[in-house]
This record gives C-alpha cells, structure tokens and sequence, in this order.
C-alpha cells in the first residue's frame, strides 16, 4: 500500500481531533457530577436546618428534592463563565458536547406556523370584501395538502375568483400607500406582500429567539425552516410545557417609554442599598409564605450560602466579603456613572437577584412610584468585561401605567445608511397621524434625554433625543451592525405586522422517560458492540481482530465527527450506529473473503492480502454509495428523530469504509512486514459454505411462488386491515401516561371514549403500568387553550385509575417534577400530517428510482437496476404488510410513523448491498468467462458470495437483535423492521433480485436477437 506514513499520521490526526472533540462532553459530565454533590451537600444541610421542621411531613420530599434542583441550577450558574478546561468556560464547553435529543434527554420540540393569512388580512385593513375572502378561505384550504408557501396559493386563489378586479383596490390602504398605488399590478402587490411575509416572519423568529434566550434552558434551539413560514422550536429540559405554549404563541408587545438619568436615580439606589443591608442584617429578606415546599427561596438561600462559603475559600477575600454584607444590592449592581438611562451593570447570572432585590416592597416604597427597571436584551458593549448587561431607568408617565406610545403606531420601517452600503447602518421609522402627534410631544418633552424601545419587557435601544420629531418620521443609532440593524426593523414591525404564531406540531418528552431511553439505548449500544467484536473474532480469529481495531476506531470517529458537526443524537440515532456497526463489517467480510480466495489459488500472504483488497474494492464502494443516497434521501426527506438517525447513518457510512479499509490494511502489513502469519478463519468456520454448488437459478420458479404468495398476504391485509397510523400521518395528540399501579388497556380505553365523546386509541406502551393514548379530538384547532382542554378531559377521564387520587392536574401535566402522569406528549396538526405522509411516499419513490439509475449506470445494463429494484421493492412490500397484518397482535408498537419509513429506507440502502456484490461478482465472472452461459456464470458468483452474504447478515441481524430486547419501547418496532427487512432482505438478493435479472437479461438478448433476424430480412 501506498503512503503508508501519510495514511498512518492523518489516522492519528483524526484520533486526536475526535478525542478532543469527545473531551467537552467529558468536561460538562464532571462539572454536573459535582454540581449533584453540591445540590446533595445543600439538602442534607437543609434536612439539619430548623426551618425543615416547620415543613408538613407529606411534603418534605417534594421540599428536598426543590431544594436539590434549585441548588443545581445555582452551582451551574456560579461556573457557567469560568473557565473549567483550558481557556474554555463550562458553557463553551456545554455547546461544544455531545448534542443530545429530546428522546434521550427529555425536552419539548415546538414547530410553530406563522398564520400569513392573518397578517394578509391585515395589510388589506381587515377588508371584507366577499372575492377577497373567499381567495384567502381558498388558500387557506389548499395549504393543508400543498408543498407552496401561503403567498402563492393567495395569488393563485385570487386569479380564479377576482372577476378582473384588482389587487390594489383591495390593499390599498393609508398604511400601504407608499407602497402600493392604484395603478399597481397584482404582480407588485404580490411582490409588497411578499415581502412584508418574510419581514413578518423574520420578525416572529427574532421575537421567537429573544424570548427563548431568556427562557432559562441550555442549549435552545430555533430555526426557520426555508420559505414555509414555519419555525422549528427545541428546548431541551424545559419544565413547564403550558408556559412555553403561552410563551411561543403570544403577541409581542412593542413599547416607547421615557427614561430618568442615573443621576435622577443615584439616591434611590443609595437609600436601596443600604436598607437591604438592615433587612439582611436582621434575617427579613425571607418573606414567610404557607407552603415553604412551593417557595425556591430557602433553597436559593441555602444555595447561596453554602456556594459563597466556597467561593470565598477559593476565590474572595474577607474584603470583598465584607463589602457583600454592606452593599448588598451594589455587590450585584454596579452602578452607572455614565450620566444617561443606564443606571447600572449586572453579570447575567446575577440579573434575576437584582430584580429580586428591587420587587421587595421595603425596596420598591423608596422610588418614585414612576420608576420601573429594564434589562438591555444584548450585553453592553461599554465594558471590557463579557456577559454584562445594563439595566435602564424607565419613567412611567401615564395614569394607567403604560407606555405612552406602543407597537401599533409604526406603519414602516427600514435599514438606512449615512454613506452608501459601507457607512454605518441605522434604523428609519414611520408612524400613523395618532402616534406621529403623541412621538411630537414626547420627544418634545424629552429634549436632551432618552427613550427607550421596548420589546417584551426589554430594551432594544435607547437613543438620545435631539429635537422634537414631527411627521412621524424619525431615526433611530446605535452603533448597529447590518444584522443588528435588521433585527431592530423587524422588531419595530412587529406591532404593525399582526403574524400570529401557532403550534402545529409539538413533542414533550419527560427527563424520566429520557435517562431510561438513554439507558436503554447505551445498554442495547453495548452489548451490540460487543457481539460484533466477538462474532468477528469467532469467525475469522486473528483478521477478525483487525476487523475489531477498525470498529473502535471507527466508533471514535463517528462520535467525533457527530460533536464536530453538532449533529443531534437521538435514540433512533443511537439505532443508526448499531446498524452501522453491524454495516461497518461489511466491508472487512468482503475482503476477508477475497484474500481467503487468494490463498486457496496458491498465492502468498502478501500477494493475497494486495489482490483481496484490490478486488474488493468496487463491491465495497458499490454497496456503500447506494446505502449512502438512500441515507441522503432520508435527511433530505424526513425531520427530528429520522434525520438524526440519518445523519449517524451517513457518517457511520463513511467512517466505516474509511477504517474497514485502511486502518485493517495498516495492521496486516505490519504484522507481514515483521513476519508474522495472519489467520483468517477458525477450526469451527474454516469450511463454512466452502464449495457449494446450488443452482439458485434452477430454483426461482419454487422461490418466485412463494414470494407472490407472502406479497399476495401482505397486499390483501394492506387493502382490507390496513394500517395503525402513527400521530405523525393522521395528525392529532399523543400522550404517554405512566400509572403508579397496573391498569388494562381496555379499562382506559373505555374511560377516554366516555370523555373525548369518540374513537380514542389507547395501547399499552411498555409495563402494564404504562399507555399510549391518542386522540383526534379538536385536532383541526391548534390553540393552546384546547391543548390545555384536551389536557384536562384526559385528566378527568385517568385519575380514577391513580392510586394517589389526590393529584392535581399541574402535577399530572409535569413532565419534570411527578414520576407519573404524562411522561411524554405529541401534537402534530393536519397540515403538517400531509407533508409528513407526501414527503415519506416521495422519499422511498426518489431512493428506489436513484438505486435503479446507479446500479443501472454502474452496471451497464437497465435489467441489472431492475433486479435491484425488484428485489427492494420485493423486501420493502412483505416489511409494510407485516406491520399491517401483525399490528394489534404482537406485543409491541407496529405503528406506520416517520420511524418506519427511516427503517423502509435503511432496509433498501442495506440489502441493495448483497445485490451490488453479486452482480460485482458475476459482472467479475464474465470479464474473466465471456464465453461461458450467464446462468454458469450468475450460479457461481451466488456460490461464491454465499458466505459474505450470510455473515454480513448475521453481524448486521446480531446488533439488531440486541436494540430490539434491549433499546426500549420508543425503537422496537424500529428495530423490528430492520429485522425482517435483513432477513427477507438476504433471501430476496439471492432468490429474487439475482434472477430476475438474468430472467431479464435473457429475454433482452431474444428480442435483440429476433429484432436482429427481422432487419436482416
């Protein structure tokens, strides 16, 4: 082999990289270690604590364990900017780990749709003219079931029921009138509305991500997805799923207000700072409530306590100490001297006790009854220092307590620059003739001062005003980037641009449910991974430790690969490895096969090992490039779980070729070059399928009958039983609900009919403990009032089967803090449904199309690409007809969902494989036979792969076996279908996809040859 130090160093290279890569999750598992010491060390104090007894015994343990999570949380905090590994603090190292999903750690994933029909409405000022609604009603219909954005069907709906009439009669109001004129195409009022849509939902998004931002969760993730007007939400270990609904589909709220100078304010915050130190003095800062287990008070208390007494130990001195006990509100806010609004700096971590501090009413009687107190949404920029925010003096001037001037004024605004598109940029607004006389009087009486633009309860901006602004025109500066500068434009539409958000698809996953899947997925990950080192070392003993050294490295590779990209590791995702593991032998087993042909011919050891690897090459590459479009295919194609498991598929693809390939290459030539001998079978496997010589062609009309009778079954149930739908195609609400006591299926079947008023699914999902339960109750209507209903009747209809009949319906909603209850929820609408099912059928069409055209091209010859594709469709078919003619019967989940169609199409990539390598092989045979008959040839290449066929399958059907016992609930049926796809899969390539191809070679070549006789007549 070529370049062998070069190949050896950039293995090392990628070895160290993917450690390193590997070395943050590491990190972040040690600091959370301790921090669960720590929270530990706090409850134990607090049980010793006199204020423990004052708790009812029924809720000592909700108190502890309140105790435990909110010193957590302050132990993160206290570390979350120092640095704990190199120059990397624990929250680079935190976004730098290994990316968990919500299935492994527990979460909600939220994908929003912003209702572009809402805001079409109001650009036309709410006009009721009957052509115009109708269009919208259209539209509005046709977005269930088609791929375009909203925009497009509008126009489209338009055209049909206009009657000639024109657009801009219809959007031609005060506000739009600089825009649209009457002489306006319906093409240039598309255009403007258009662009108000991406302006919209760029606004919804920015609005979106600032308020996840402060929602408090690590590691927050919000995309928007192309031009759909949707918004891809995950908020990985959230607690309350009620709130972040409330949250995500509230209206933002847009607001100016006037500002004190800090100079204003200095004595107030003098006099704070010194009365809290008395309060602290003398123990009043706790205010004494009820239900102490309810309060987080005492635990941030002990919290702090006992975090500041080991701070001090390492980093504080008595000074500074003492100075804490004095200021206590300066010792978390330093004060401004900067003359302007800004009356103060805080670190974010010490932001929520300095709002605490100034709520408490022996601190708020001191200010003015005016004042109020604002956070800047970005860090400021005036300090060296990273991660300070300022926080604003607002001056409430109204009688009702709100802003002057809000959102609903501004018809406009815009990004503008002092000199062309290199100066710097600043924001122009425009108001209507009410907010221009209130922005004229307001920044006329503020002349020299500030206001502050406000988006949900933070401040955006402050600008100094220079002069009165009439006109309703105005600028606004701030030393913005070109980003910062669209965001804020977004921001000030807001309030004219009425875009509501709306969650059509929703998955809550409650952390119990997430550790067990992770338990499960590691358990399933690891004897897997120890089956298939072991099976390589039975069958081939000493290769099969080289086979060993690729598979670690290759599992090193893969990880760190996955944390490099940030891809997102699912449980689906942690089934993708194990398939990949079981795929990644694959290529060993066809060199190993090769190089033992090598040997039987006589050739030496290292003559065999150069001639196996260079005539293993093309079916190793072959069979990996189909697998990898049809992983391809899948990410493009599917969403959440499925793209994760093909991402790990993918990459799994790659690695393993990369490590099969050469890292064993590497070991083999070591051991010649010292001359060692290499084995490369037992005593047990030496002759395995040694020499056979069965006529498989001779037996296709016995396998053909039989495969049309398993197809005829499974059509025949497809037709007549069909399908269990998963929530993903139908649409609707999912809840798992865990019991703390047994319950039947039946029994909580009956009780959600008699509630929900109709047909309610209910299965048992794991113990008899345990149920999954659907409903398409209001599932056109994706409000978070009717989830909180649906929420409520399911309530209603399950606490008779608790034994603890004293749960609320809060502690049954929780995902976080109630063992039981509902532990995991899906909500998916009727349109996302639809795109689920179009994209799925599109999905297996394109990967079964694509294999045909690769294997055709690759090989030649059409009927190669329809022997192929015969014997995947063959596979896929009796796949989807067990699910539907077992589903209800088998004790576990058959449901026909996303994850099916990942396991449909992993099927296809893999057992393409098995095909690919005998038509290598017989395409071999006729290169080195050309004279002899294709059925000599196609029975000798079946024989000849036989072993390579079955111990591919084997290895591959051993990790499979390990995710169906061991991998948990939520993927059996996942790794269920991989089964059989790998069983009937390797039948099929031998017995149906093989001779259906010479059957379609031989009567290509007779009608080529009648076609031939003809013309020569």
């Amino acid at each position: 082999m070529q370049s062998k130090g070069w190949i050896r160093l950039v293995a090392i290279l990628l070895a160290i990289a993917s450690i390193w890569q590997l070395s943050f999750t590491a990190v972040t598992t040690i600091q959370e270690k301790k921090a669960e010491k720590f929270a530990e060390k706090a409850a134990v104090a607090a049980q010793n604590s006199a204020d423990f007894a004052k708790v009812a015994i029924e809720d000592q343990a909700y108190y502890l364990d309140s105790i435990r999570k909110d010193c957590n949380r302050v132990y993160i905090d206290s570390i979350s900017n120092r640095k704990v590994f190199l120059w990397n603090t624990y929250k680079e190292c935190k976004t730098k780990e290994i990316n968990l999903g919500l299935d492994l750690k527990g979460g909600m994933n939220v994908m929003l749709q912003v209702q572009l029909q809402d805001l079409v409405k109001a650009l036309a000022g709410n006009n009721a003219d009957p052509a115009f609604l109708k269009a919208l009603s259209l539209a509005k219909e046709r977005s269930v079931n088609s791929r375009e954005d909203f925009i497009t069907l509008f126009a489209d709906a338009w055209k049909e029921v206009s009657g000639g009439q024109r657009l801009a009669k219809i959007f031609g109001t005060y506000e739009m009138k600089d825009r649209i004129k009457a002489e306006s195409t319906d093409a240039e009022v598309i255009a403007v509305i258009r662009e108000e849509a991406e302006s919209a939902v760029a606004n919804s998004f920015n609005v979106l991500r600032n308020r996840i931002d402060r929602f408090g969760v690590t590691q927050p993730s919000i995309q928007k997805l192309g031009n759909s007007g949707r918004i891809l939400v995950e908020l990985p270990g959230v607690k309350e799923p009620e709130r972040v609904r409330k949250l995500l589909q509230g209206t933002a709220s847009l607001e100016f207000w006037e500002t004190f100078t800090n100079q204003e304010v200095a004595v107030y915050l003098a006099e704070a700072n010194s009365k809290l130190a008395e309060i602290l003095a003398d123990g009043e800062e706790e205010v004494a409530v009820e239900e102490p287990a309810a309060d987080s008070s005492a635990a941030e208390s002990v919290a702090d306590t006992l975090l500041n007494a080991e701070l001090a130990s390492q980093e504080t001195s008595k000074e500074l100490e003492a100075y804490r006990k004095a200021n206590p509100l300066f010792a978390v806010l330093t004060p401004s001297q900067t003359g302007d609004a800004c009356i103060g700096f805080a670190a974010a971590i010490d932001t929520a006790k300095v709002n605490k501090y100034l709520k408490m009413p022996q601190i708020a009687e001191i200010f003015p009854a005016e004042f109020r107190a604002m956070w800047t949404v970005h860090p400021s920029e005036r300090l060296a220092a990273d991660n300070i925010y300022e926080l604003v003096a607002i001056k409430s001037t109204s009688k009702t307590g709100k802003a002057k001037l809000d959102g609903g004024v501004v018809t406009d605004a815009r990004t503008v620059y002092e000199n062309g598109q290199n100066g710097e940029p600043s924001v122009s607004m425009s108001m209507n003739a009410e907010g221009a006389n209130i922005w004229a009087r307001m920044t006329g009486d503020n002349v020299g001062k500030q206001i502050a633009i406000v988006l949900d309860g933070m401040v955006y901006s402050y600008p100094m005003v220079n002069g009165a602004i009439t006109g309703g025109n105005s600028s606004i500066t701030g030393h913005f980037t070109p980003e910062e500068a669209n965001d804020l434009v977004n921001v000030l539409k807001s309030g004219k641009l009425p875009a509501p958000a709306t969650i059509i698809q929703e998955q809550v996953v409650g952390p119990s449910l997430g550790a067990r899947s992770i338990q499960a997925g590691m358990i399933s990950f690891i004897i897997a991974f120890v089956l298939v080192l072991l099976y390589m070392i039975f069958f081939y003993k000493g290769a099969g430790v080289a086979a060993d050294l690729a598979l670690l490295c290759n599992v090193l590779l893969l990880f760190g690969v996955l944390v490099s990209f940030g891809a997102v590791l699912t449980l689906p995702g942690i089934a993708g490895l194990v398939l990949t593991m079981g795929m990644a032998v694959d290529a060993n087993v066809i060199i190993y096969e090769r190089i033992k042909e090598e040997l039987a011919a006589g050739k030496g050891l290292s003559k065999a090992v150069a001639d196996g690897y260079k005539n293993a090459y093309s079916a190793i590459i072959d069979g990996q490039v189909t697998t990898l479009l049809t992983g391809i295919v899948l990410f493009i194609f599917g969403s959440g779980p499925v793209q994760g498991f093909a991402t790990t598929l993918i990459i799994g693809i790659i690695t393993s070729v990369l490590t099969s390939i050469f890292i064993t290459r590497l070991y083999f030539e070591s051991r010649i070059a010292k001359g060692k001998k290499i084995s490369f079978e037992s005593n047990l496997t030496k002759n395995f399928l040694k020499n056979t010589s069965f006529d498989f062609i001779k037996a296709r009309k016995v396998t053909y009958i039989v495969s049309g009778a398993l197809i005829l079954i499974s059509l025949v149930s497809i037709f007549t039983k069909g399908f269990t739908y998963g929530v993903d195609f139908t649409g609707g609400r999912t809840y798992v609900v865990r019991f703390d006591q047994p319950v039947t299926a039946e029994q909580v079947r009956e009780a959600a009919i008699a509630e929900f008023d109709g047909a309610v699914e209910v299965k048992q999902f794991g113990g008899e403990s345990q149920m999954k339960i659907t409903t398409q109750y209001k599932n056109d209507e994706e409000s978070s009032e009717v989830d909180a209903e649906v929420e409520a009747k399911l309530y209603n209809a399950l606490i008779p089967f608790f034994e603890d009949k004293d749960m609320t319906i809060d502690q049954f909603k929780s995902t976080l803090d109630n063992p039981n209850g509902i532990i995991s929820s899906d909500k998916v609408g009727p349109t996302i449904a639809n795109d689920i099912k179009r994209d799925a059928i599109i999905a297996v069409i394109l990967a079964l199309f694509v294999i045909f055209a690769y294997i055709a091209v690759r090989f030649k010859g059409w009927t190669w690409g329809l022997g192929g594709v015969v014997s995947l469709a063959h596979t896929a078919l009796i796949v989807i007809g067990f699910f539907s003619l077992f589903s209800g019967i088998l004790p576990f989940n058959l449901d026909v969902d996303q994850t099916f169609i990942a396991a449909i199409l992993t099927i296809i990539g893999y057992a393409i494989n098995d095909n690919v390598v005998i038509f290598d092989r017989i395409r071999e045979y006729r290169l080195m036979h050309p004279n002899a008959d294709l059925k000599e040839n196609t029975n000798l290449a079946l024989n000849a792969t036989l072993t390579r066929t079955v111990n591919t399958s084997v290895s591959t059907l051993v990790t499979m076996l390990a995710i169906a016992i061991f991998g948990g609930e939520s993927i059996r049926g996942l790794a269920v279908a991989l089964i059989l796809g790998i069983c009937i899969g390797t039948y099929a390539s031998i017995f149906i996809g093989t001779p259906v191809m010479y059957d379609a070679t031989i009567r290509s070549k007779a009608k080529a040859a009648d076609k031939a006789k003809s013309s020569k007549k």
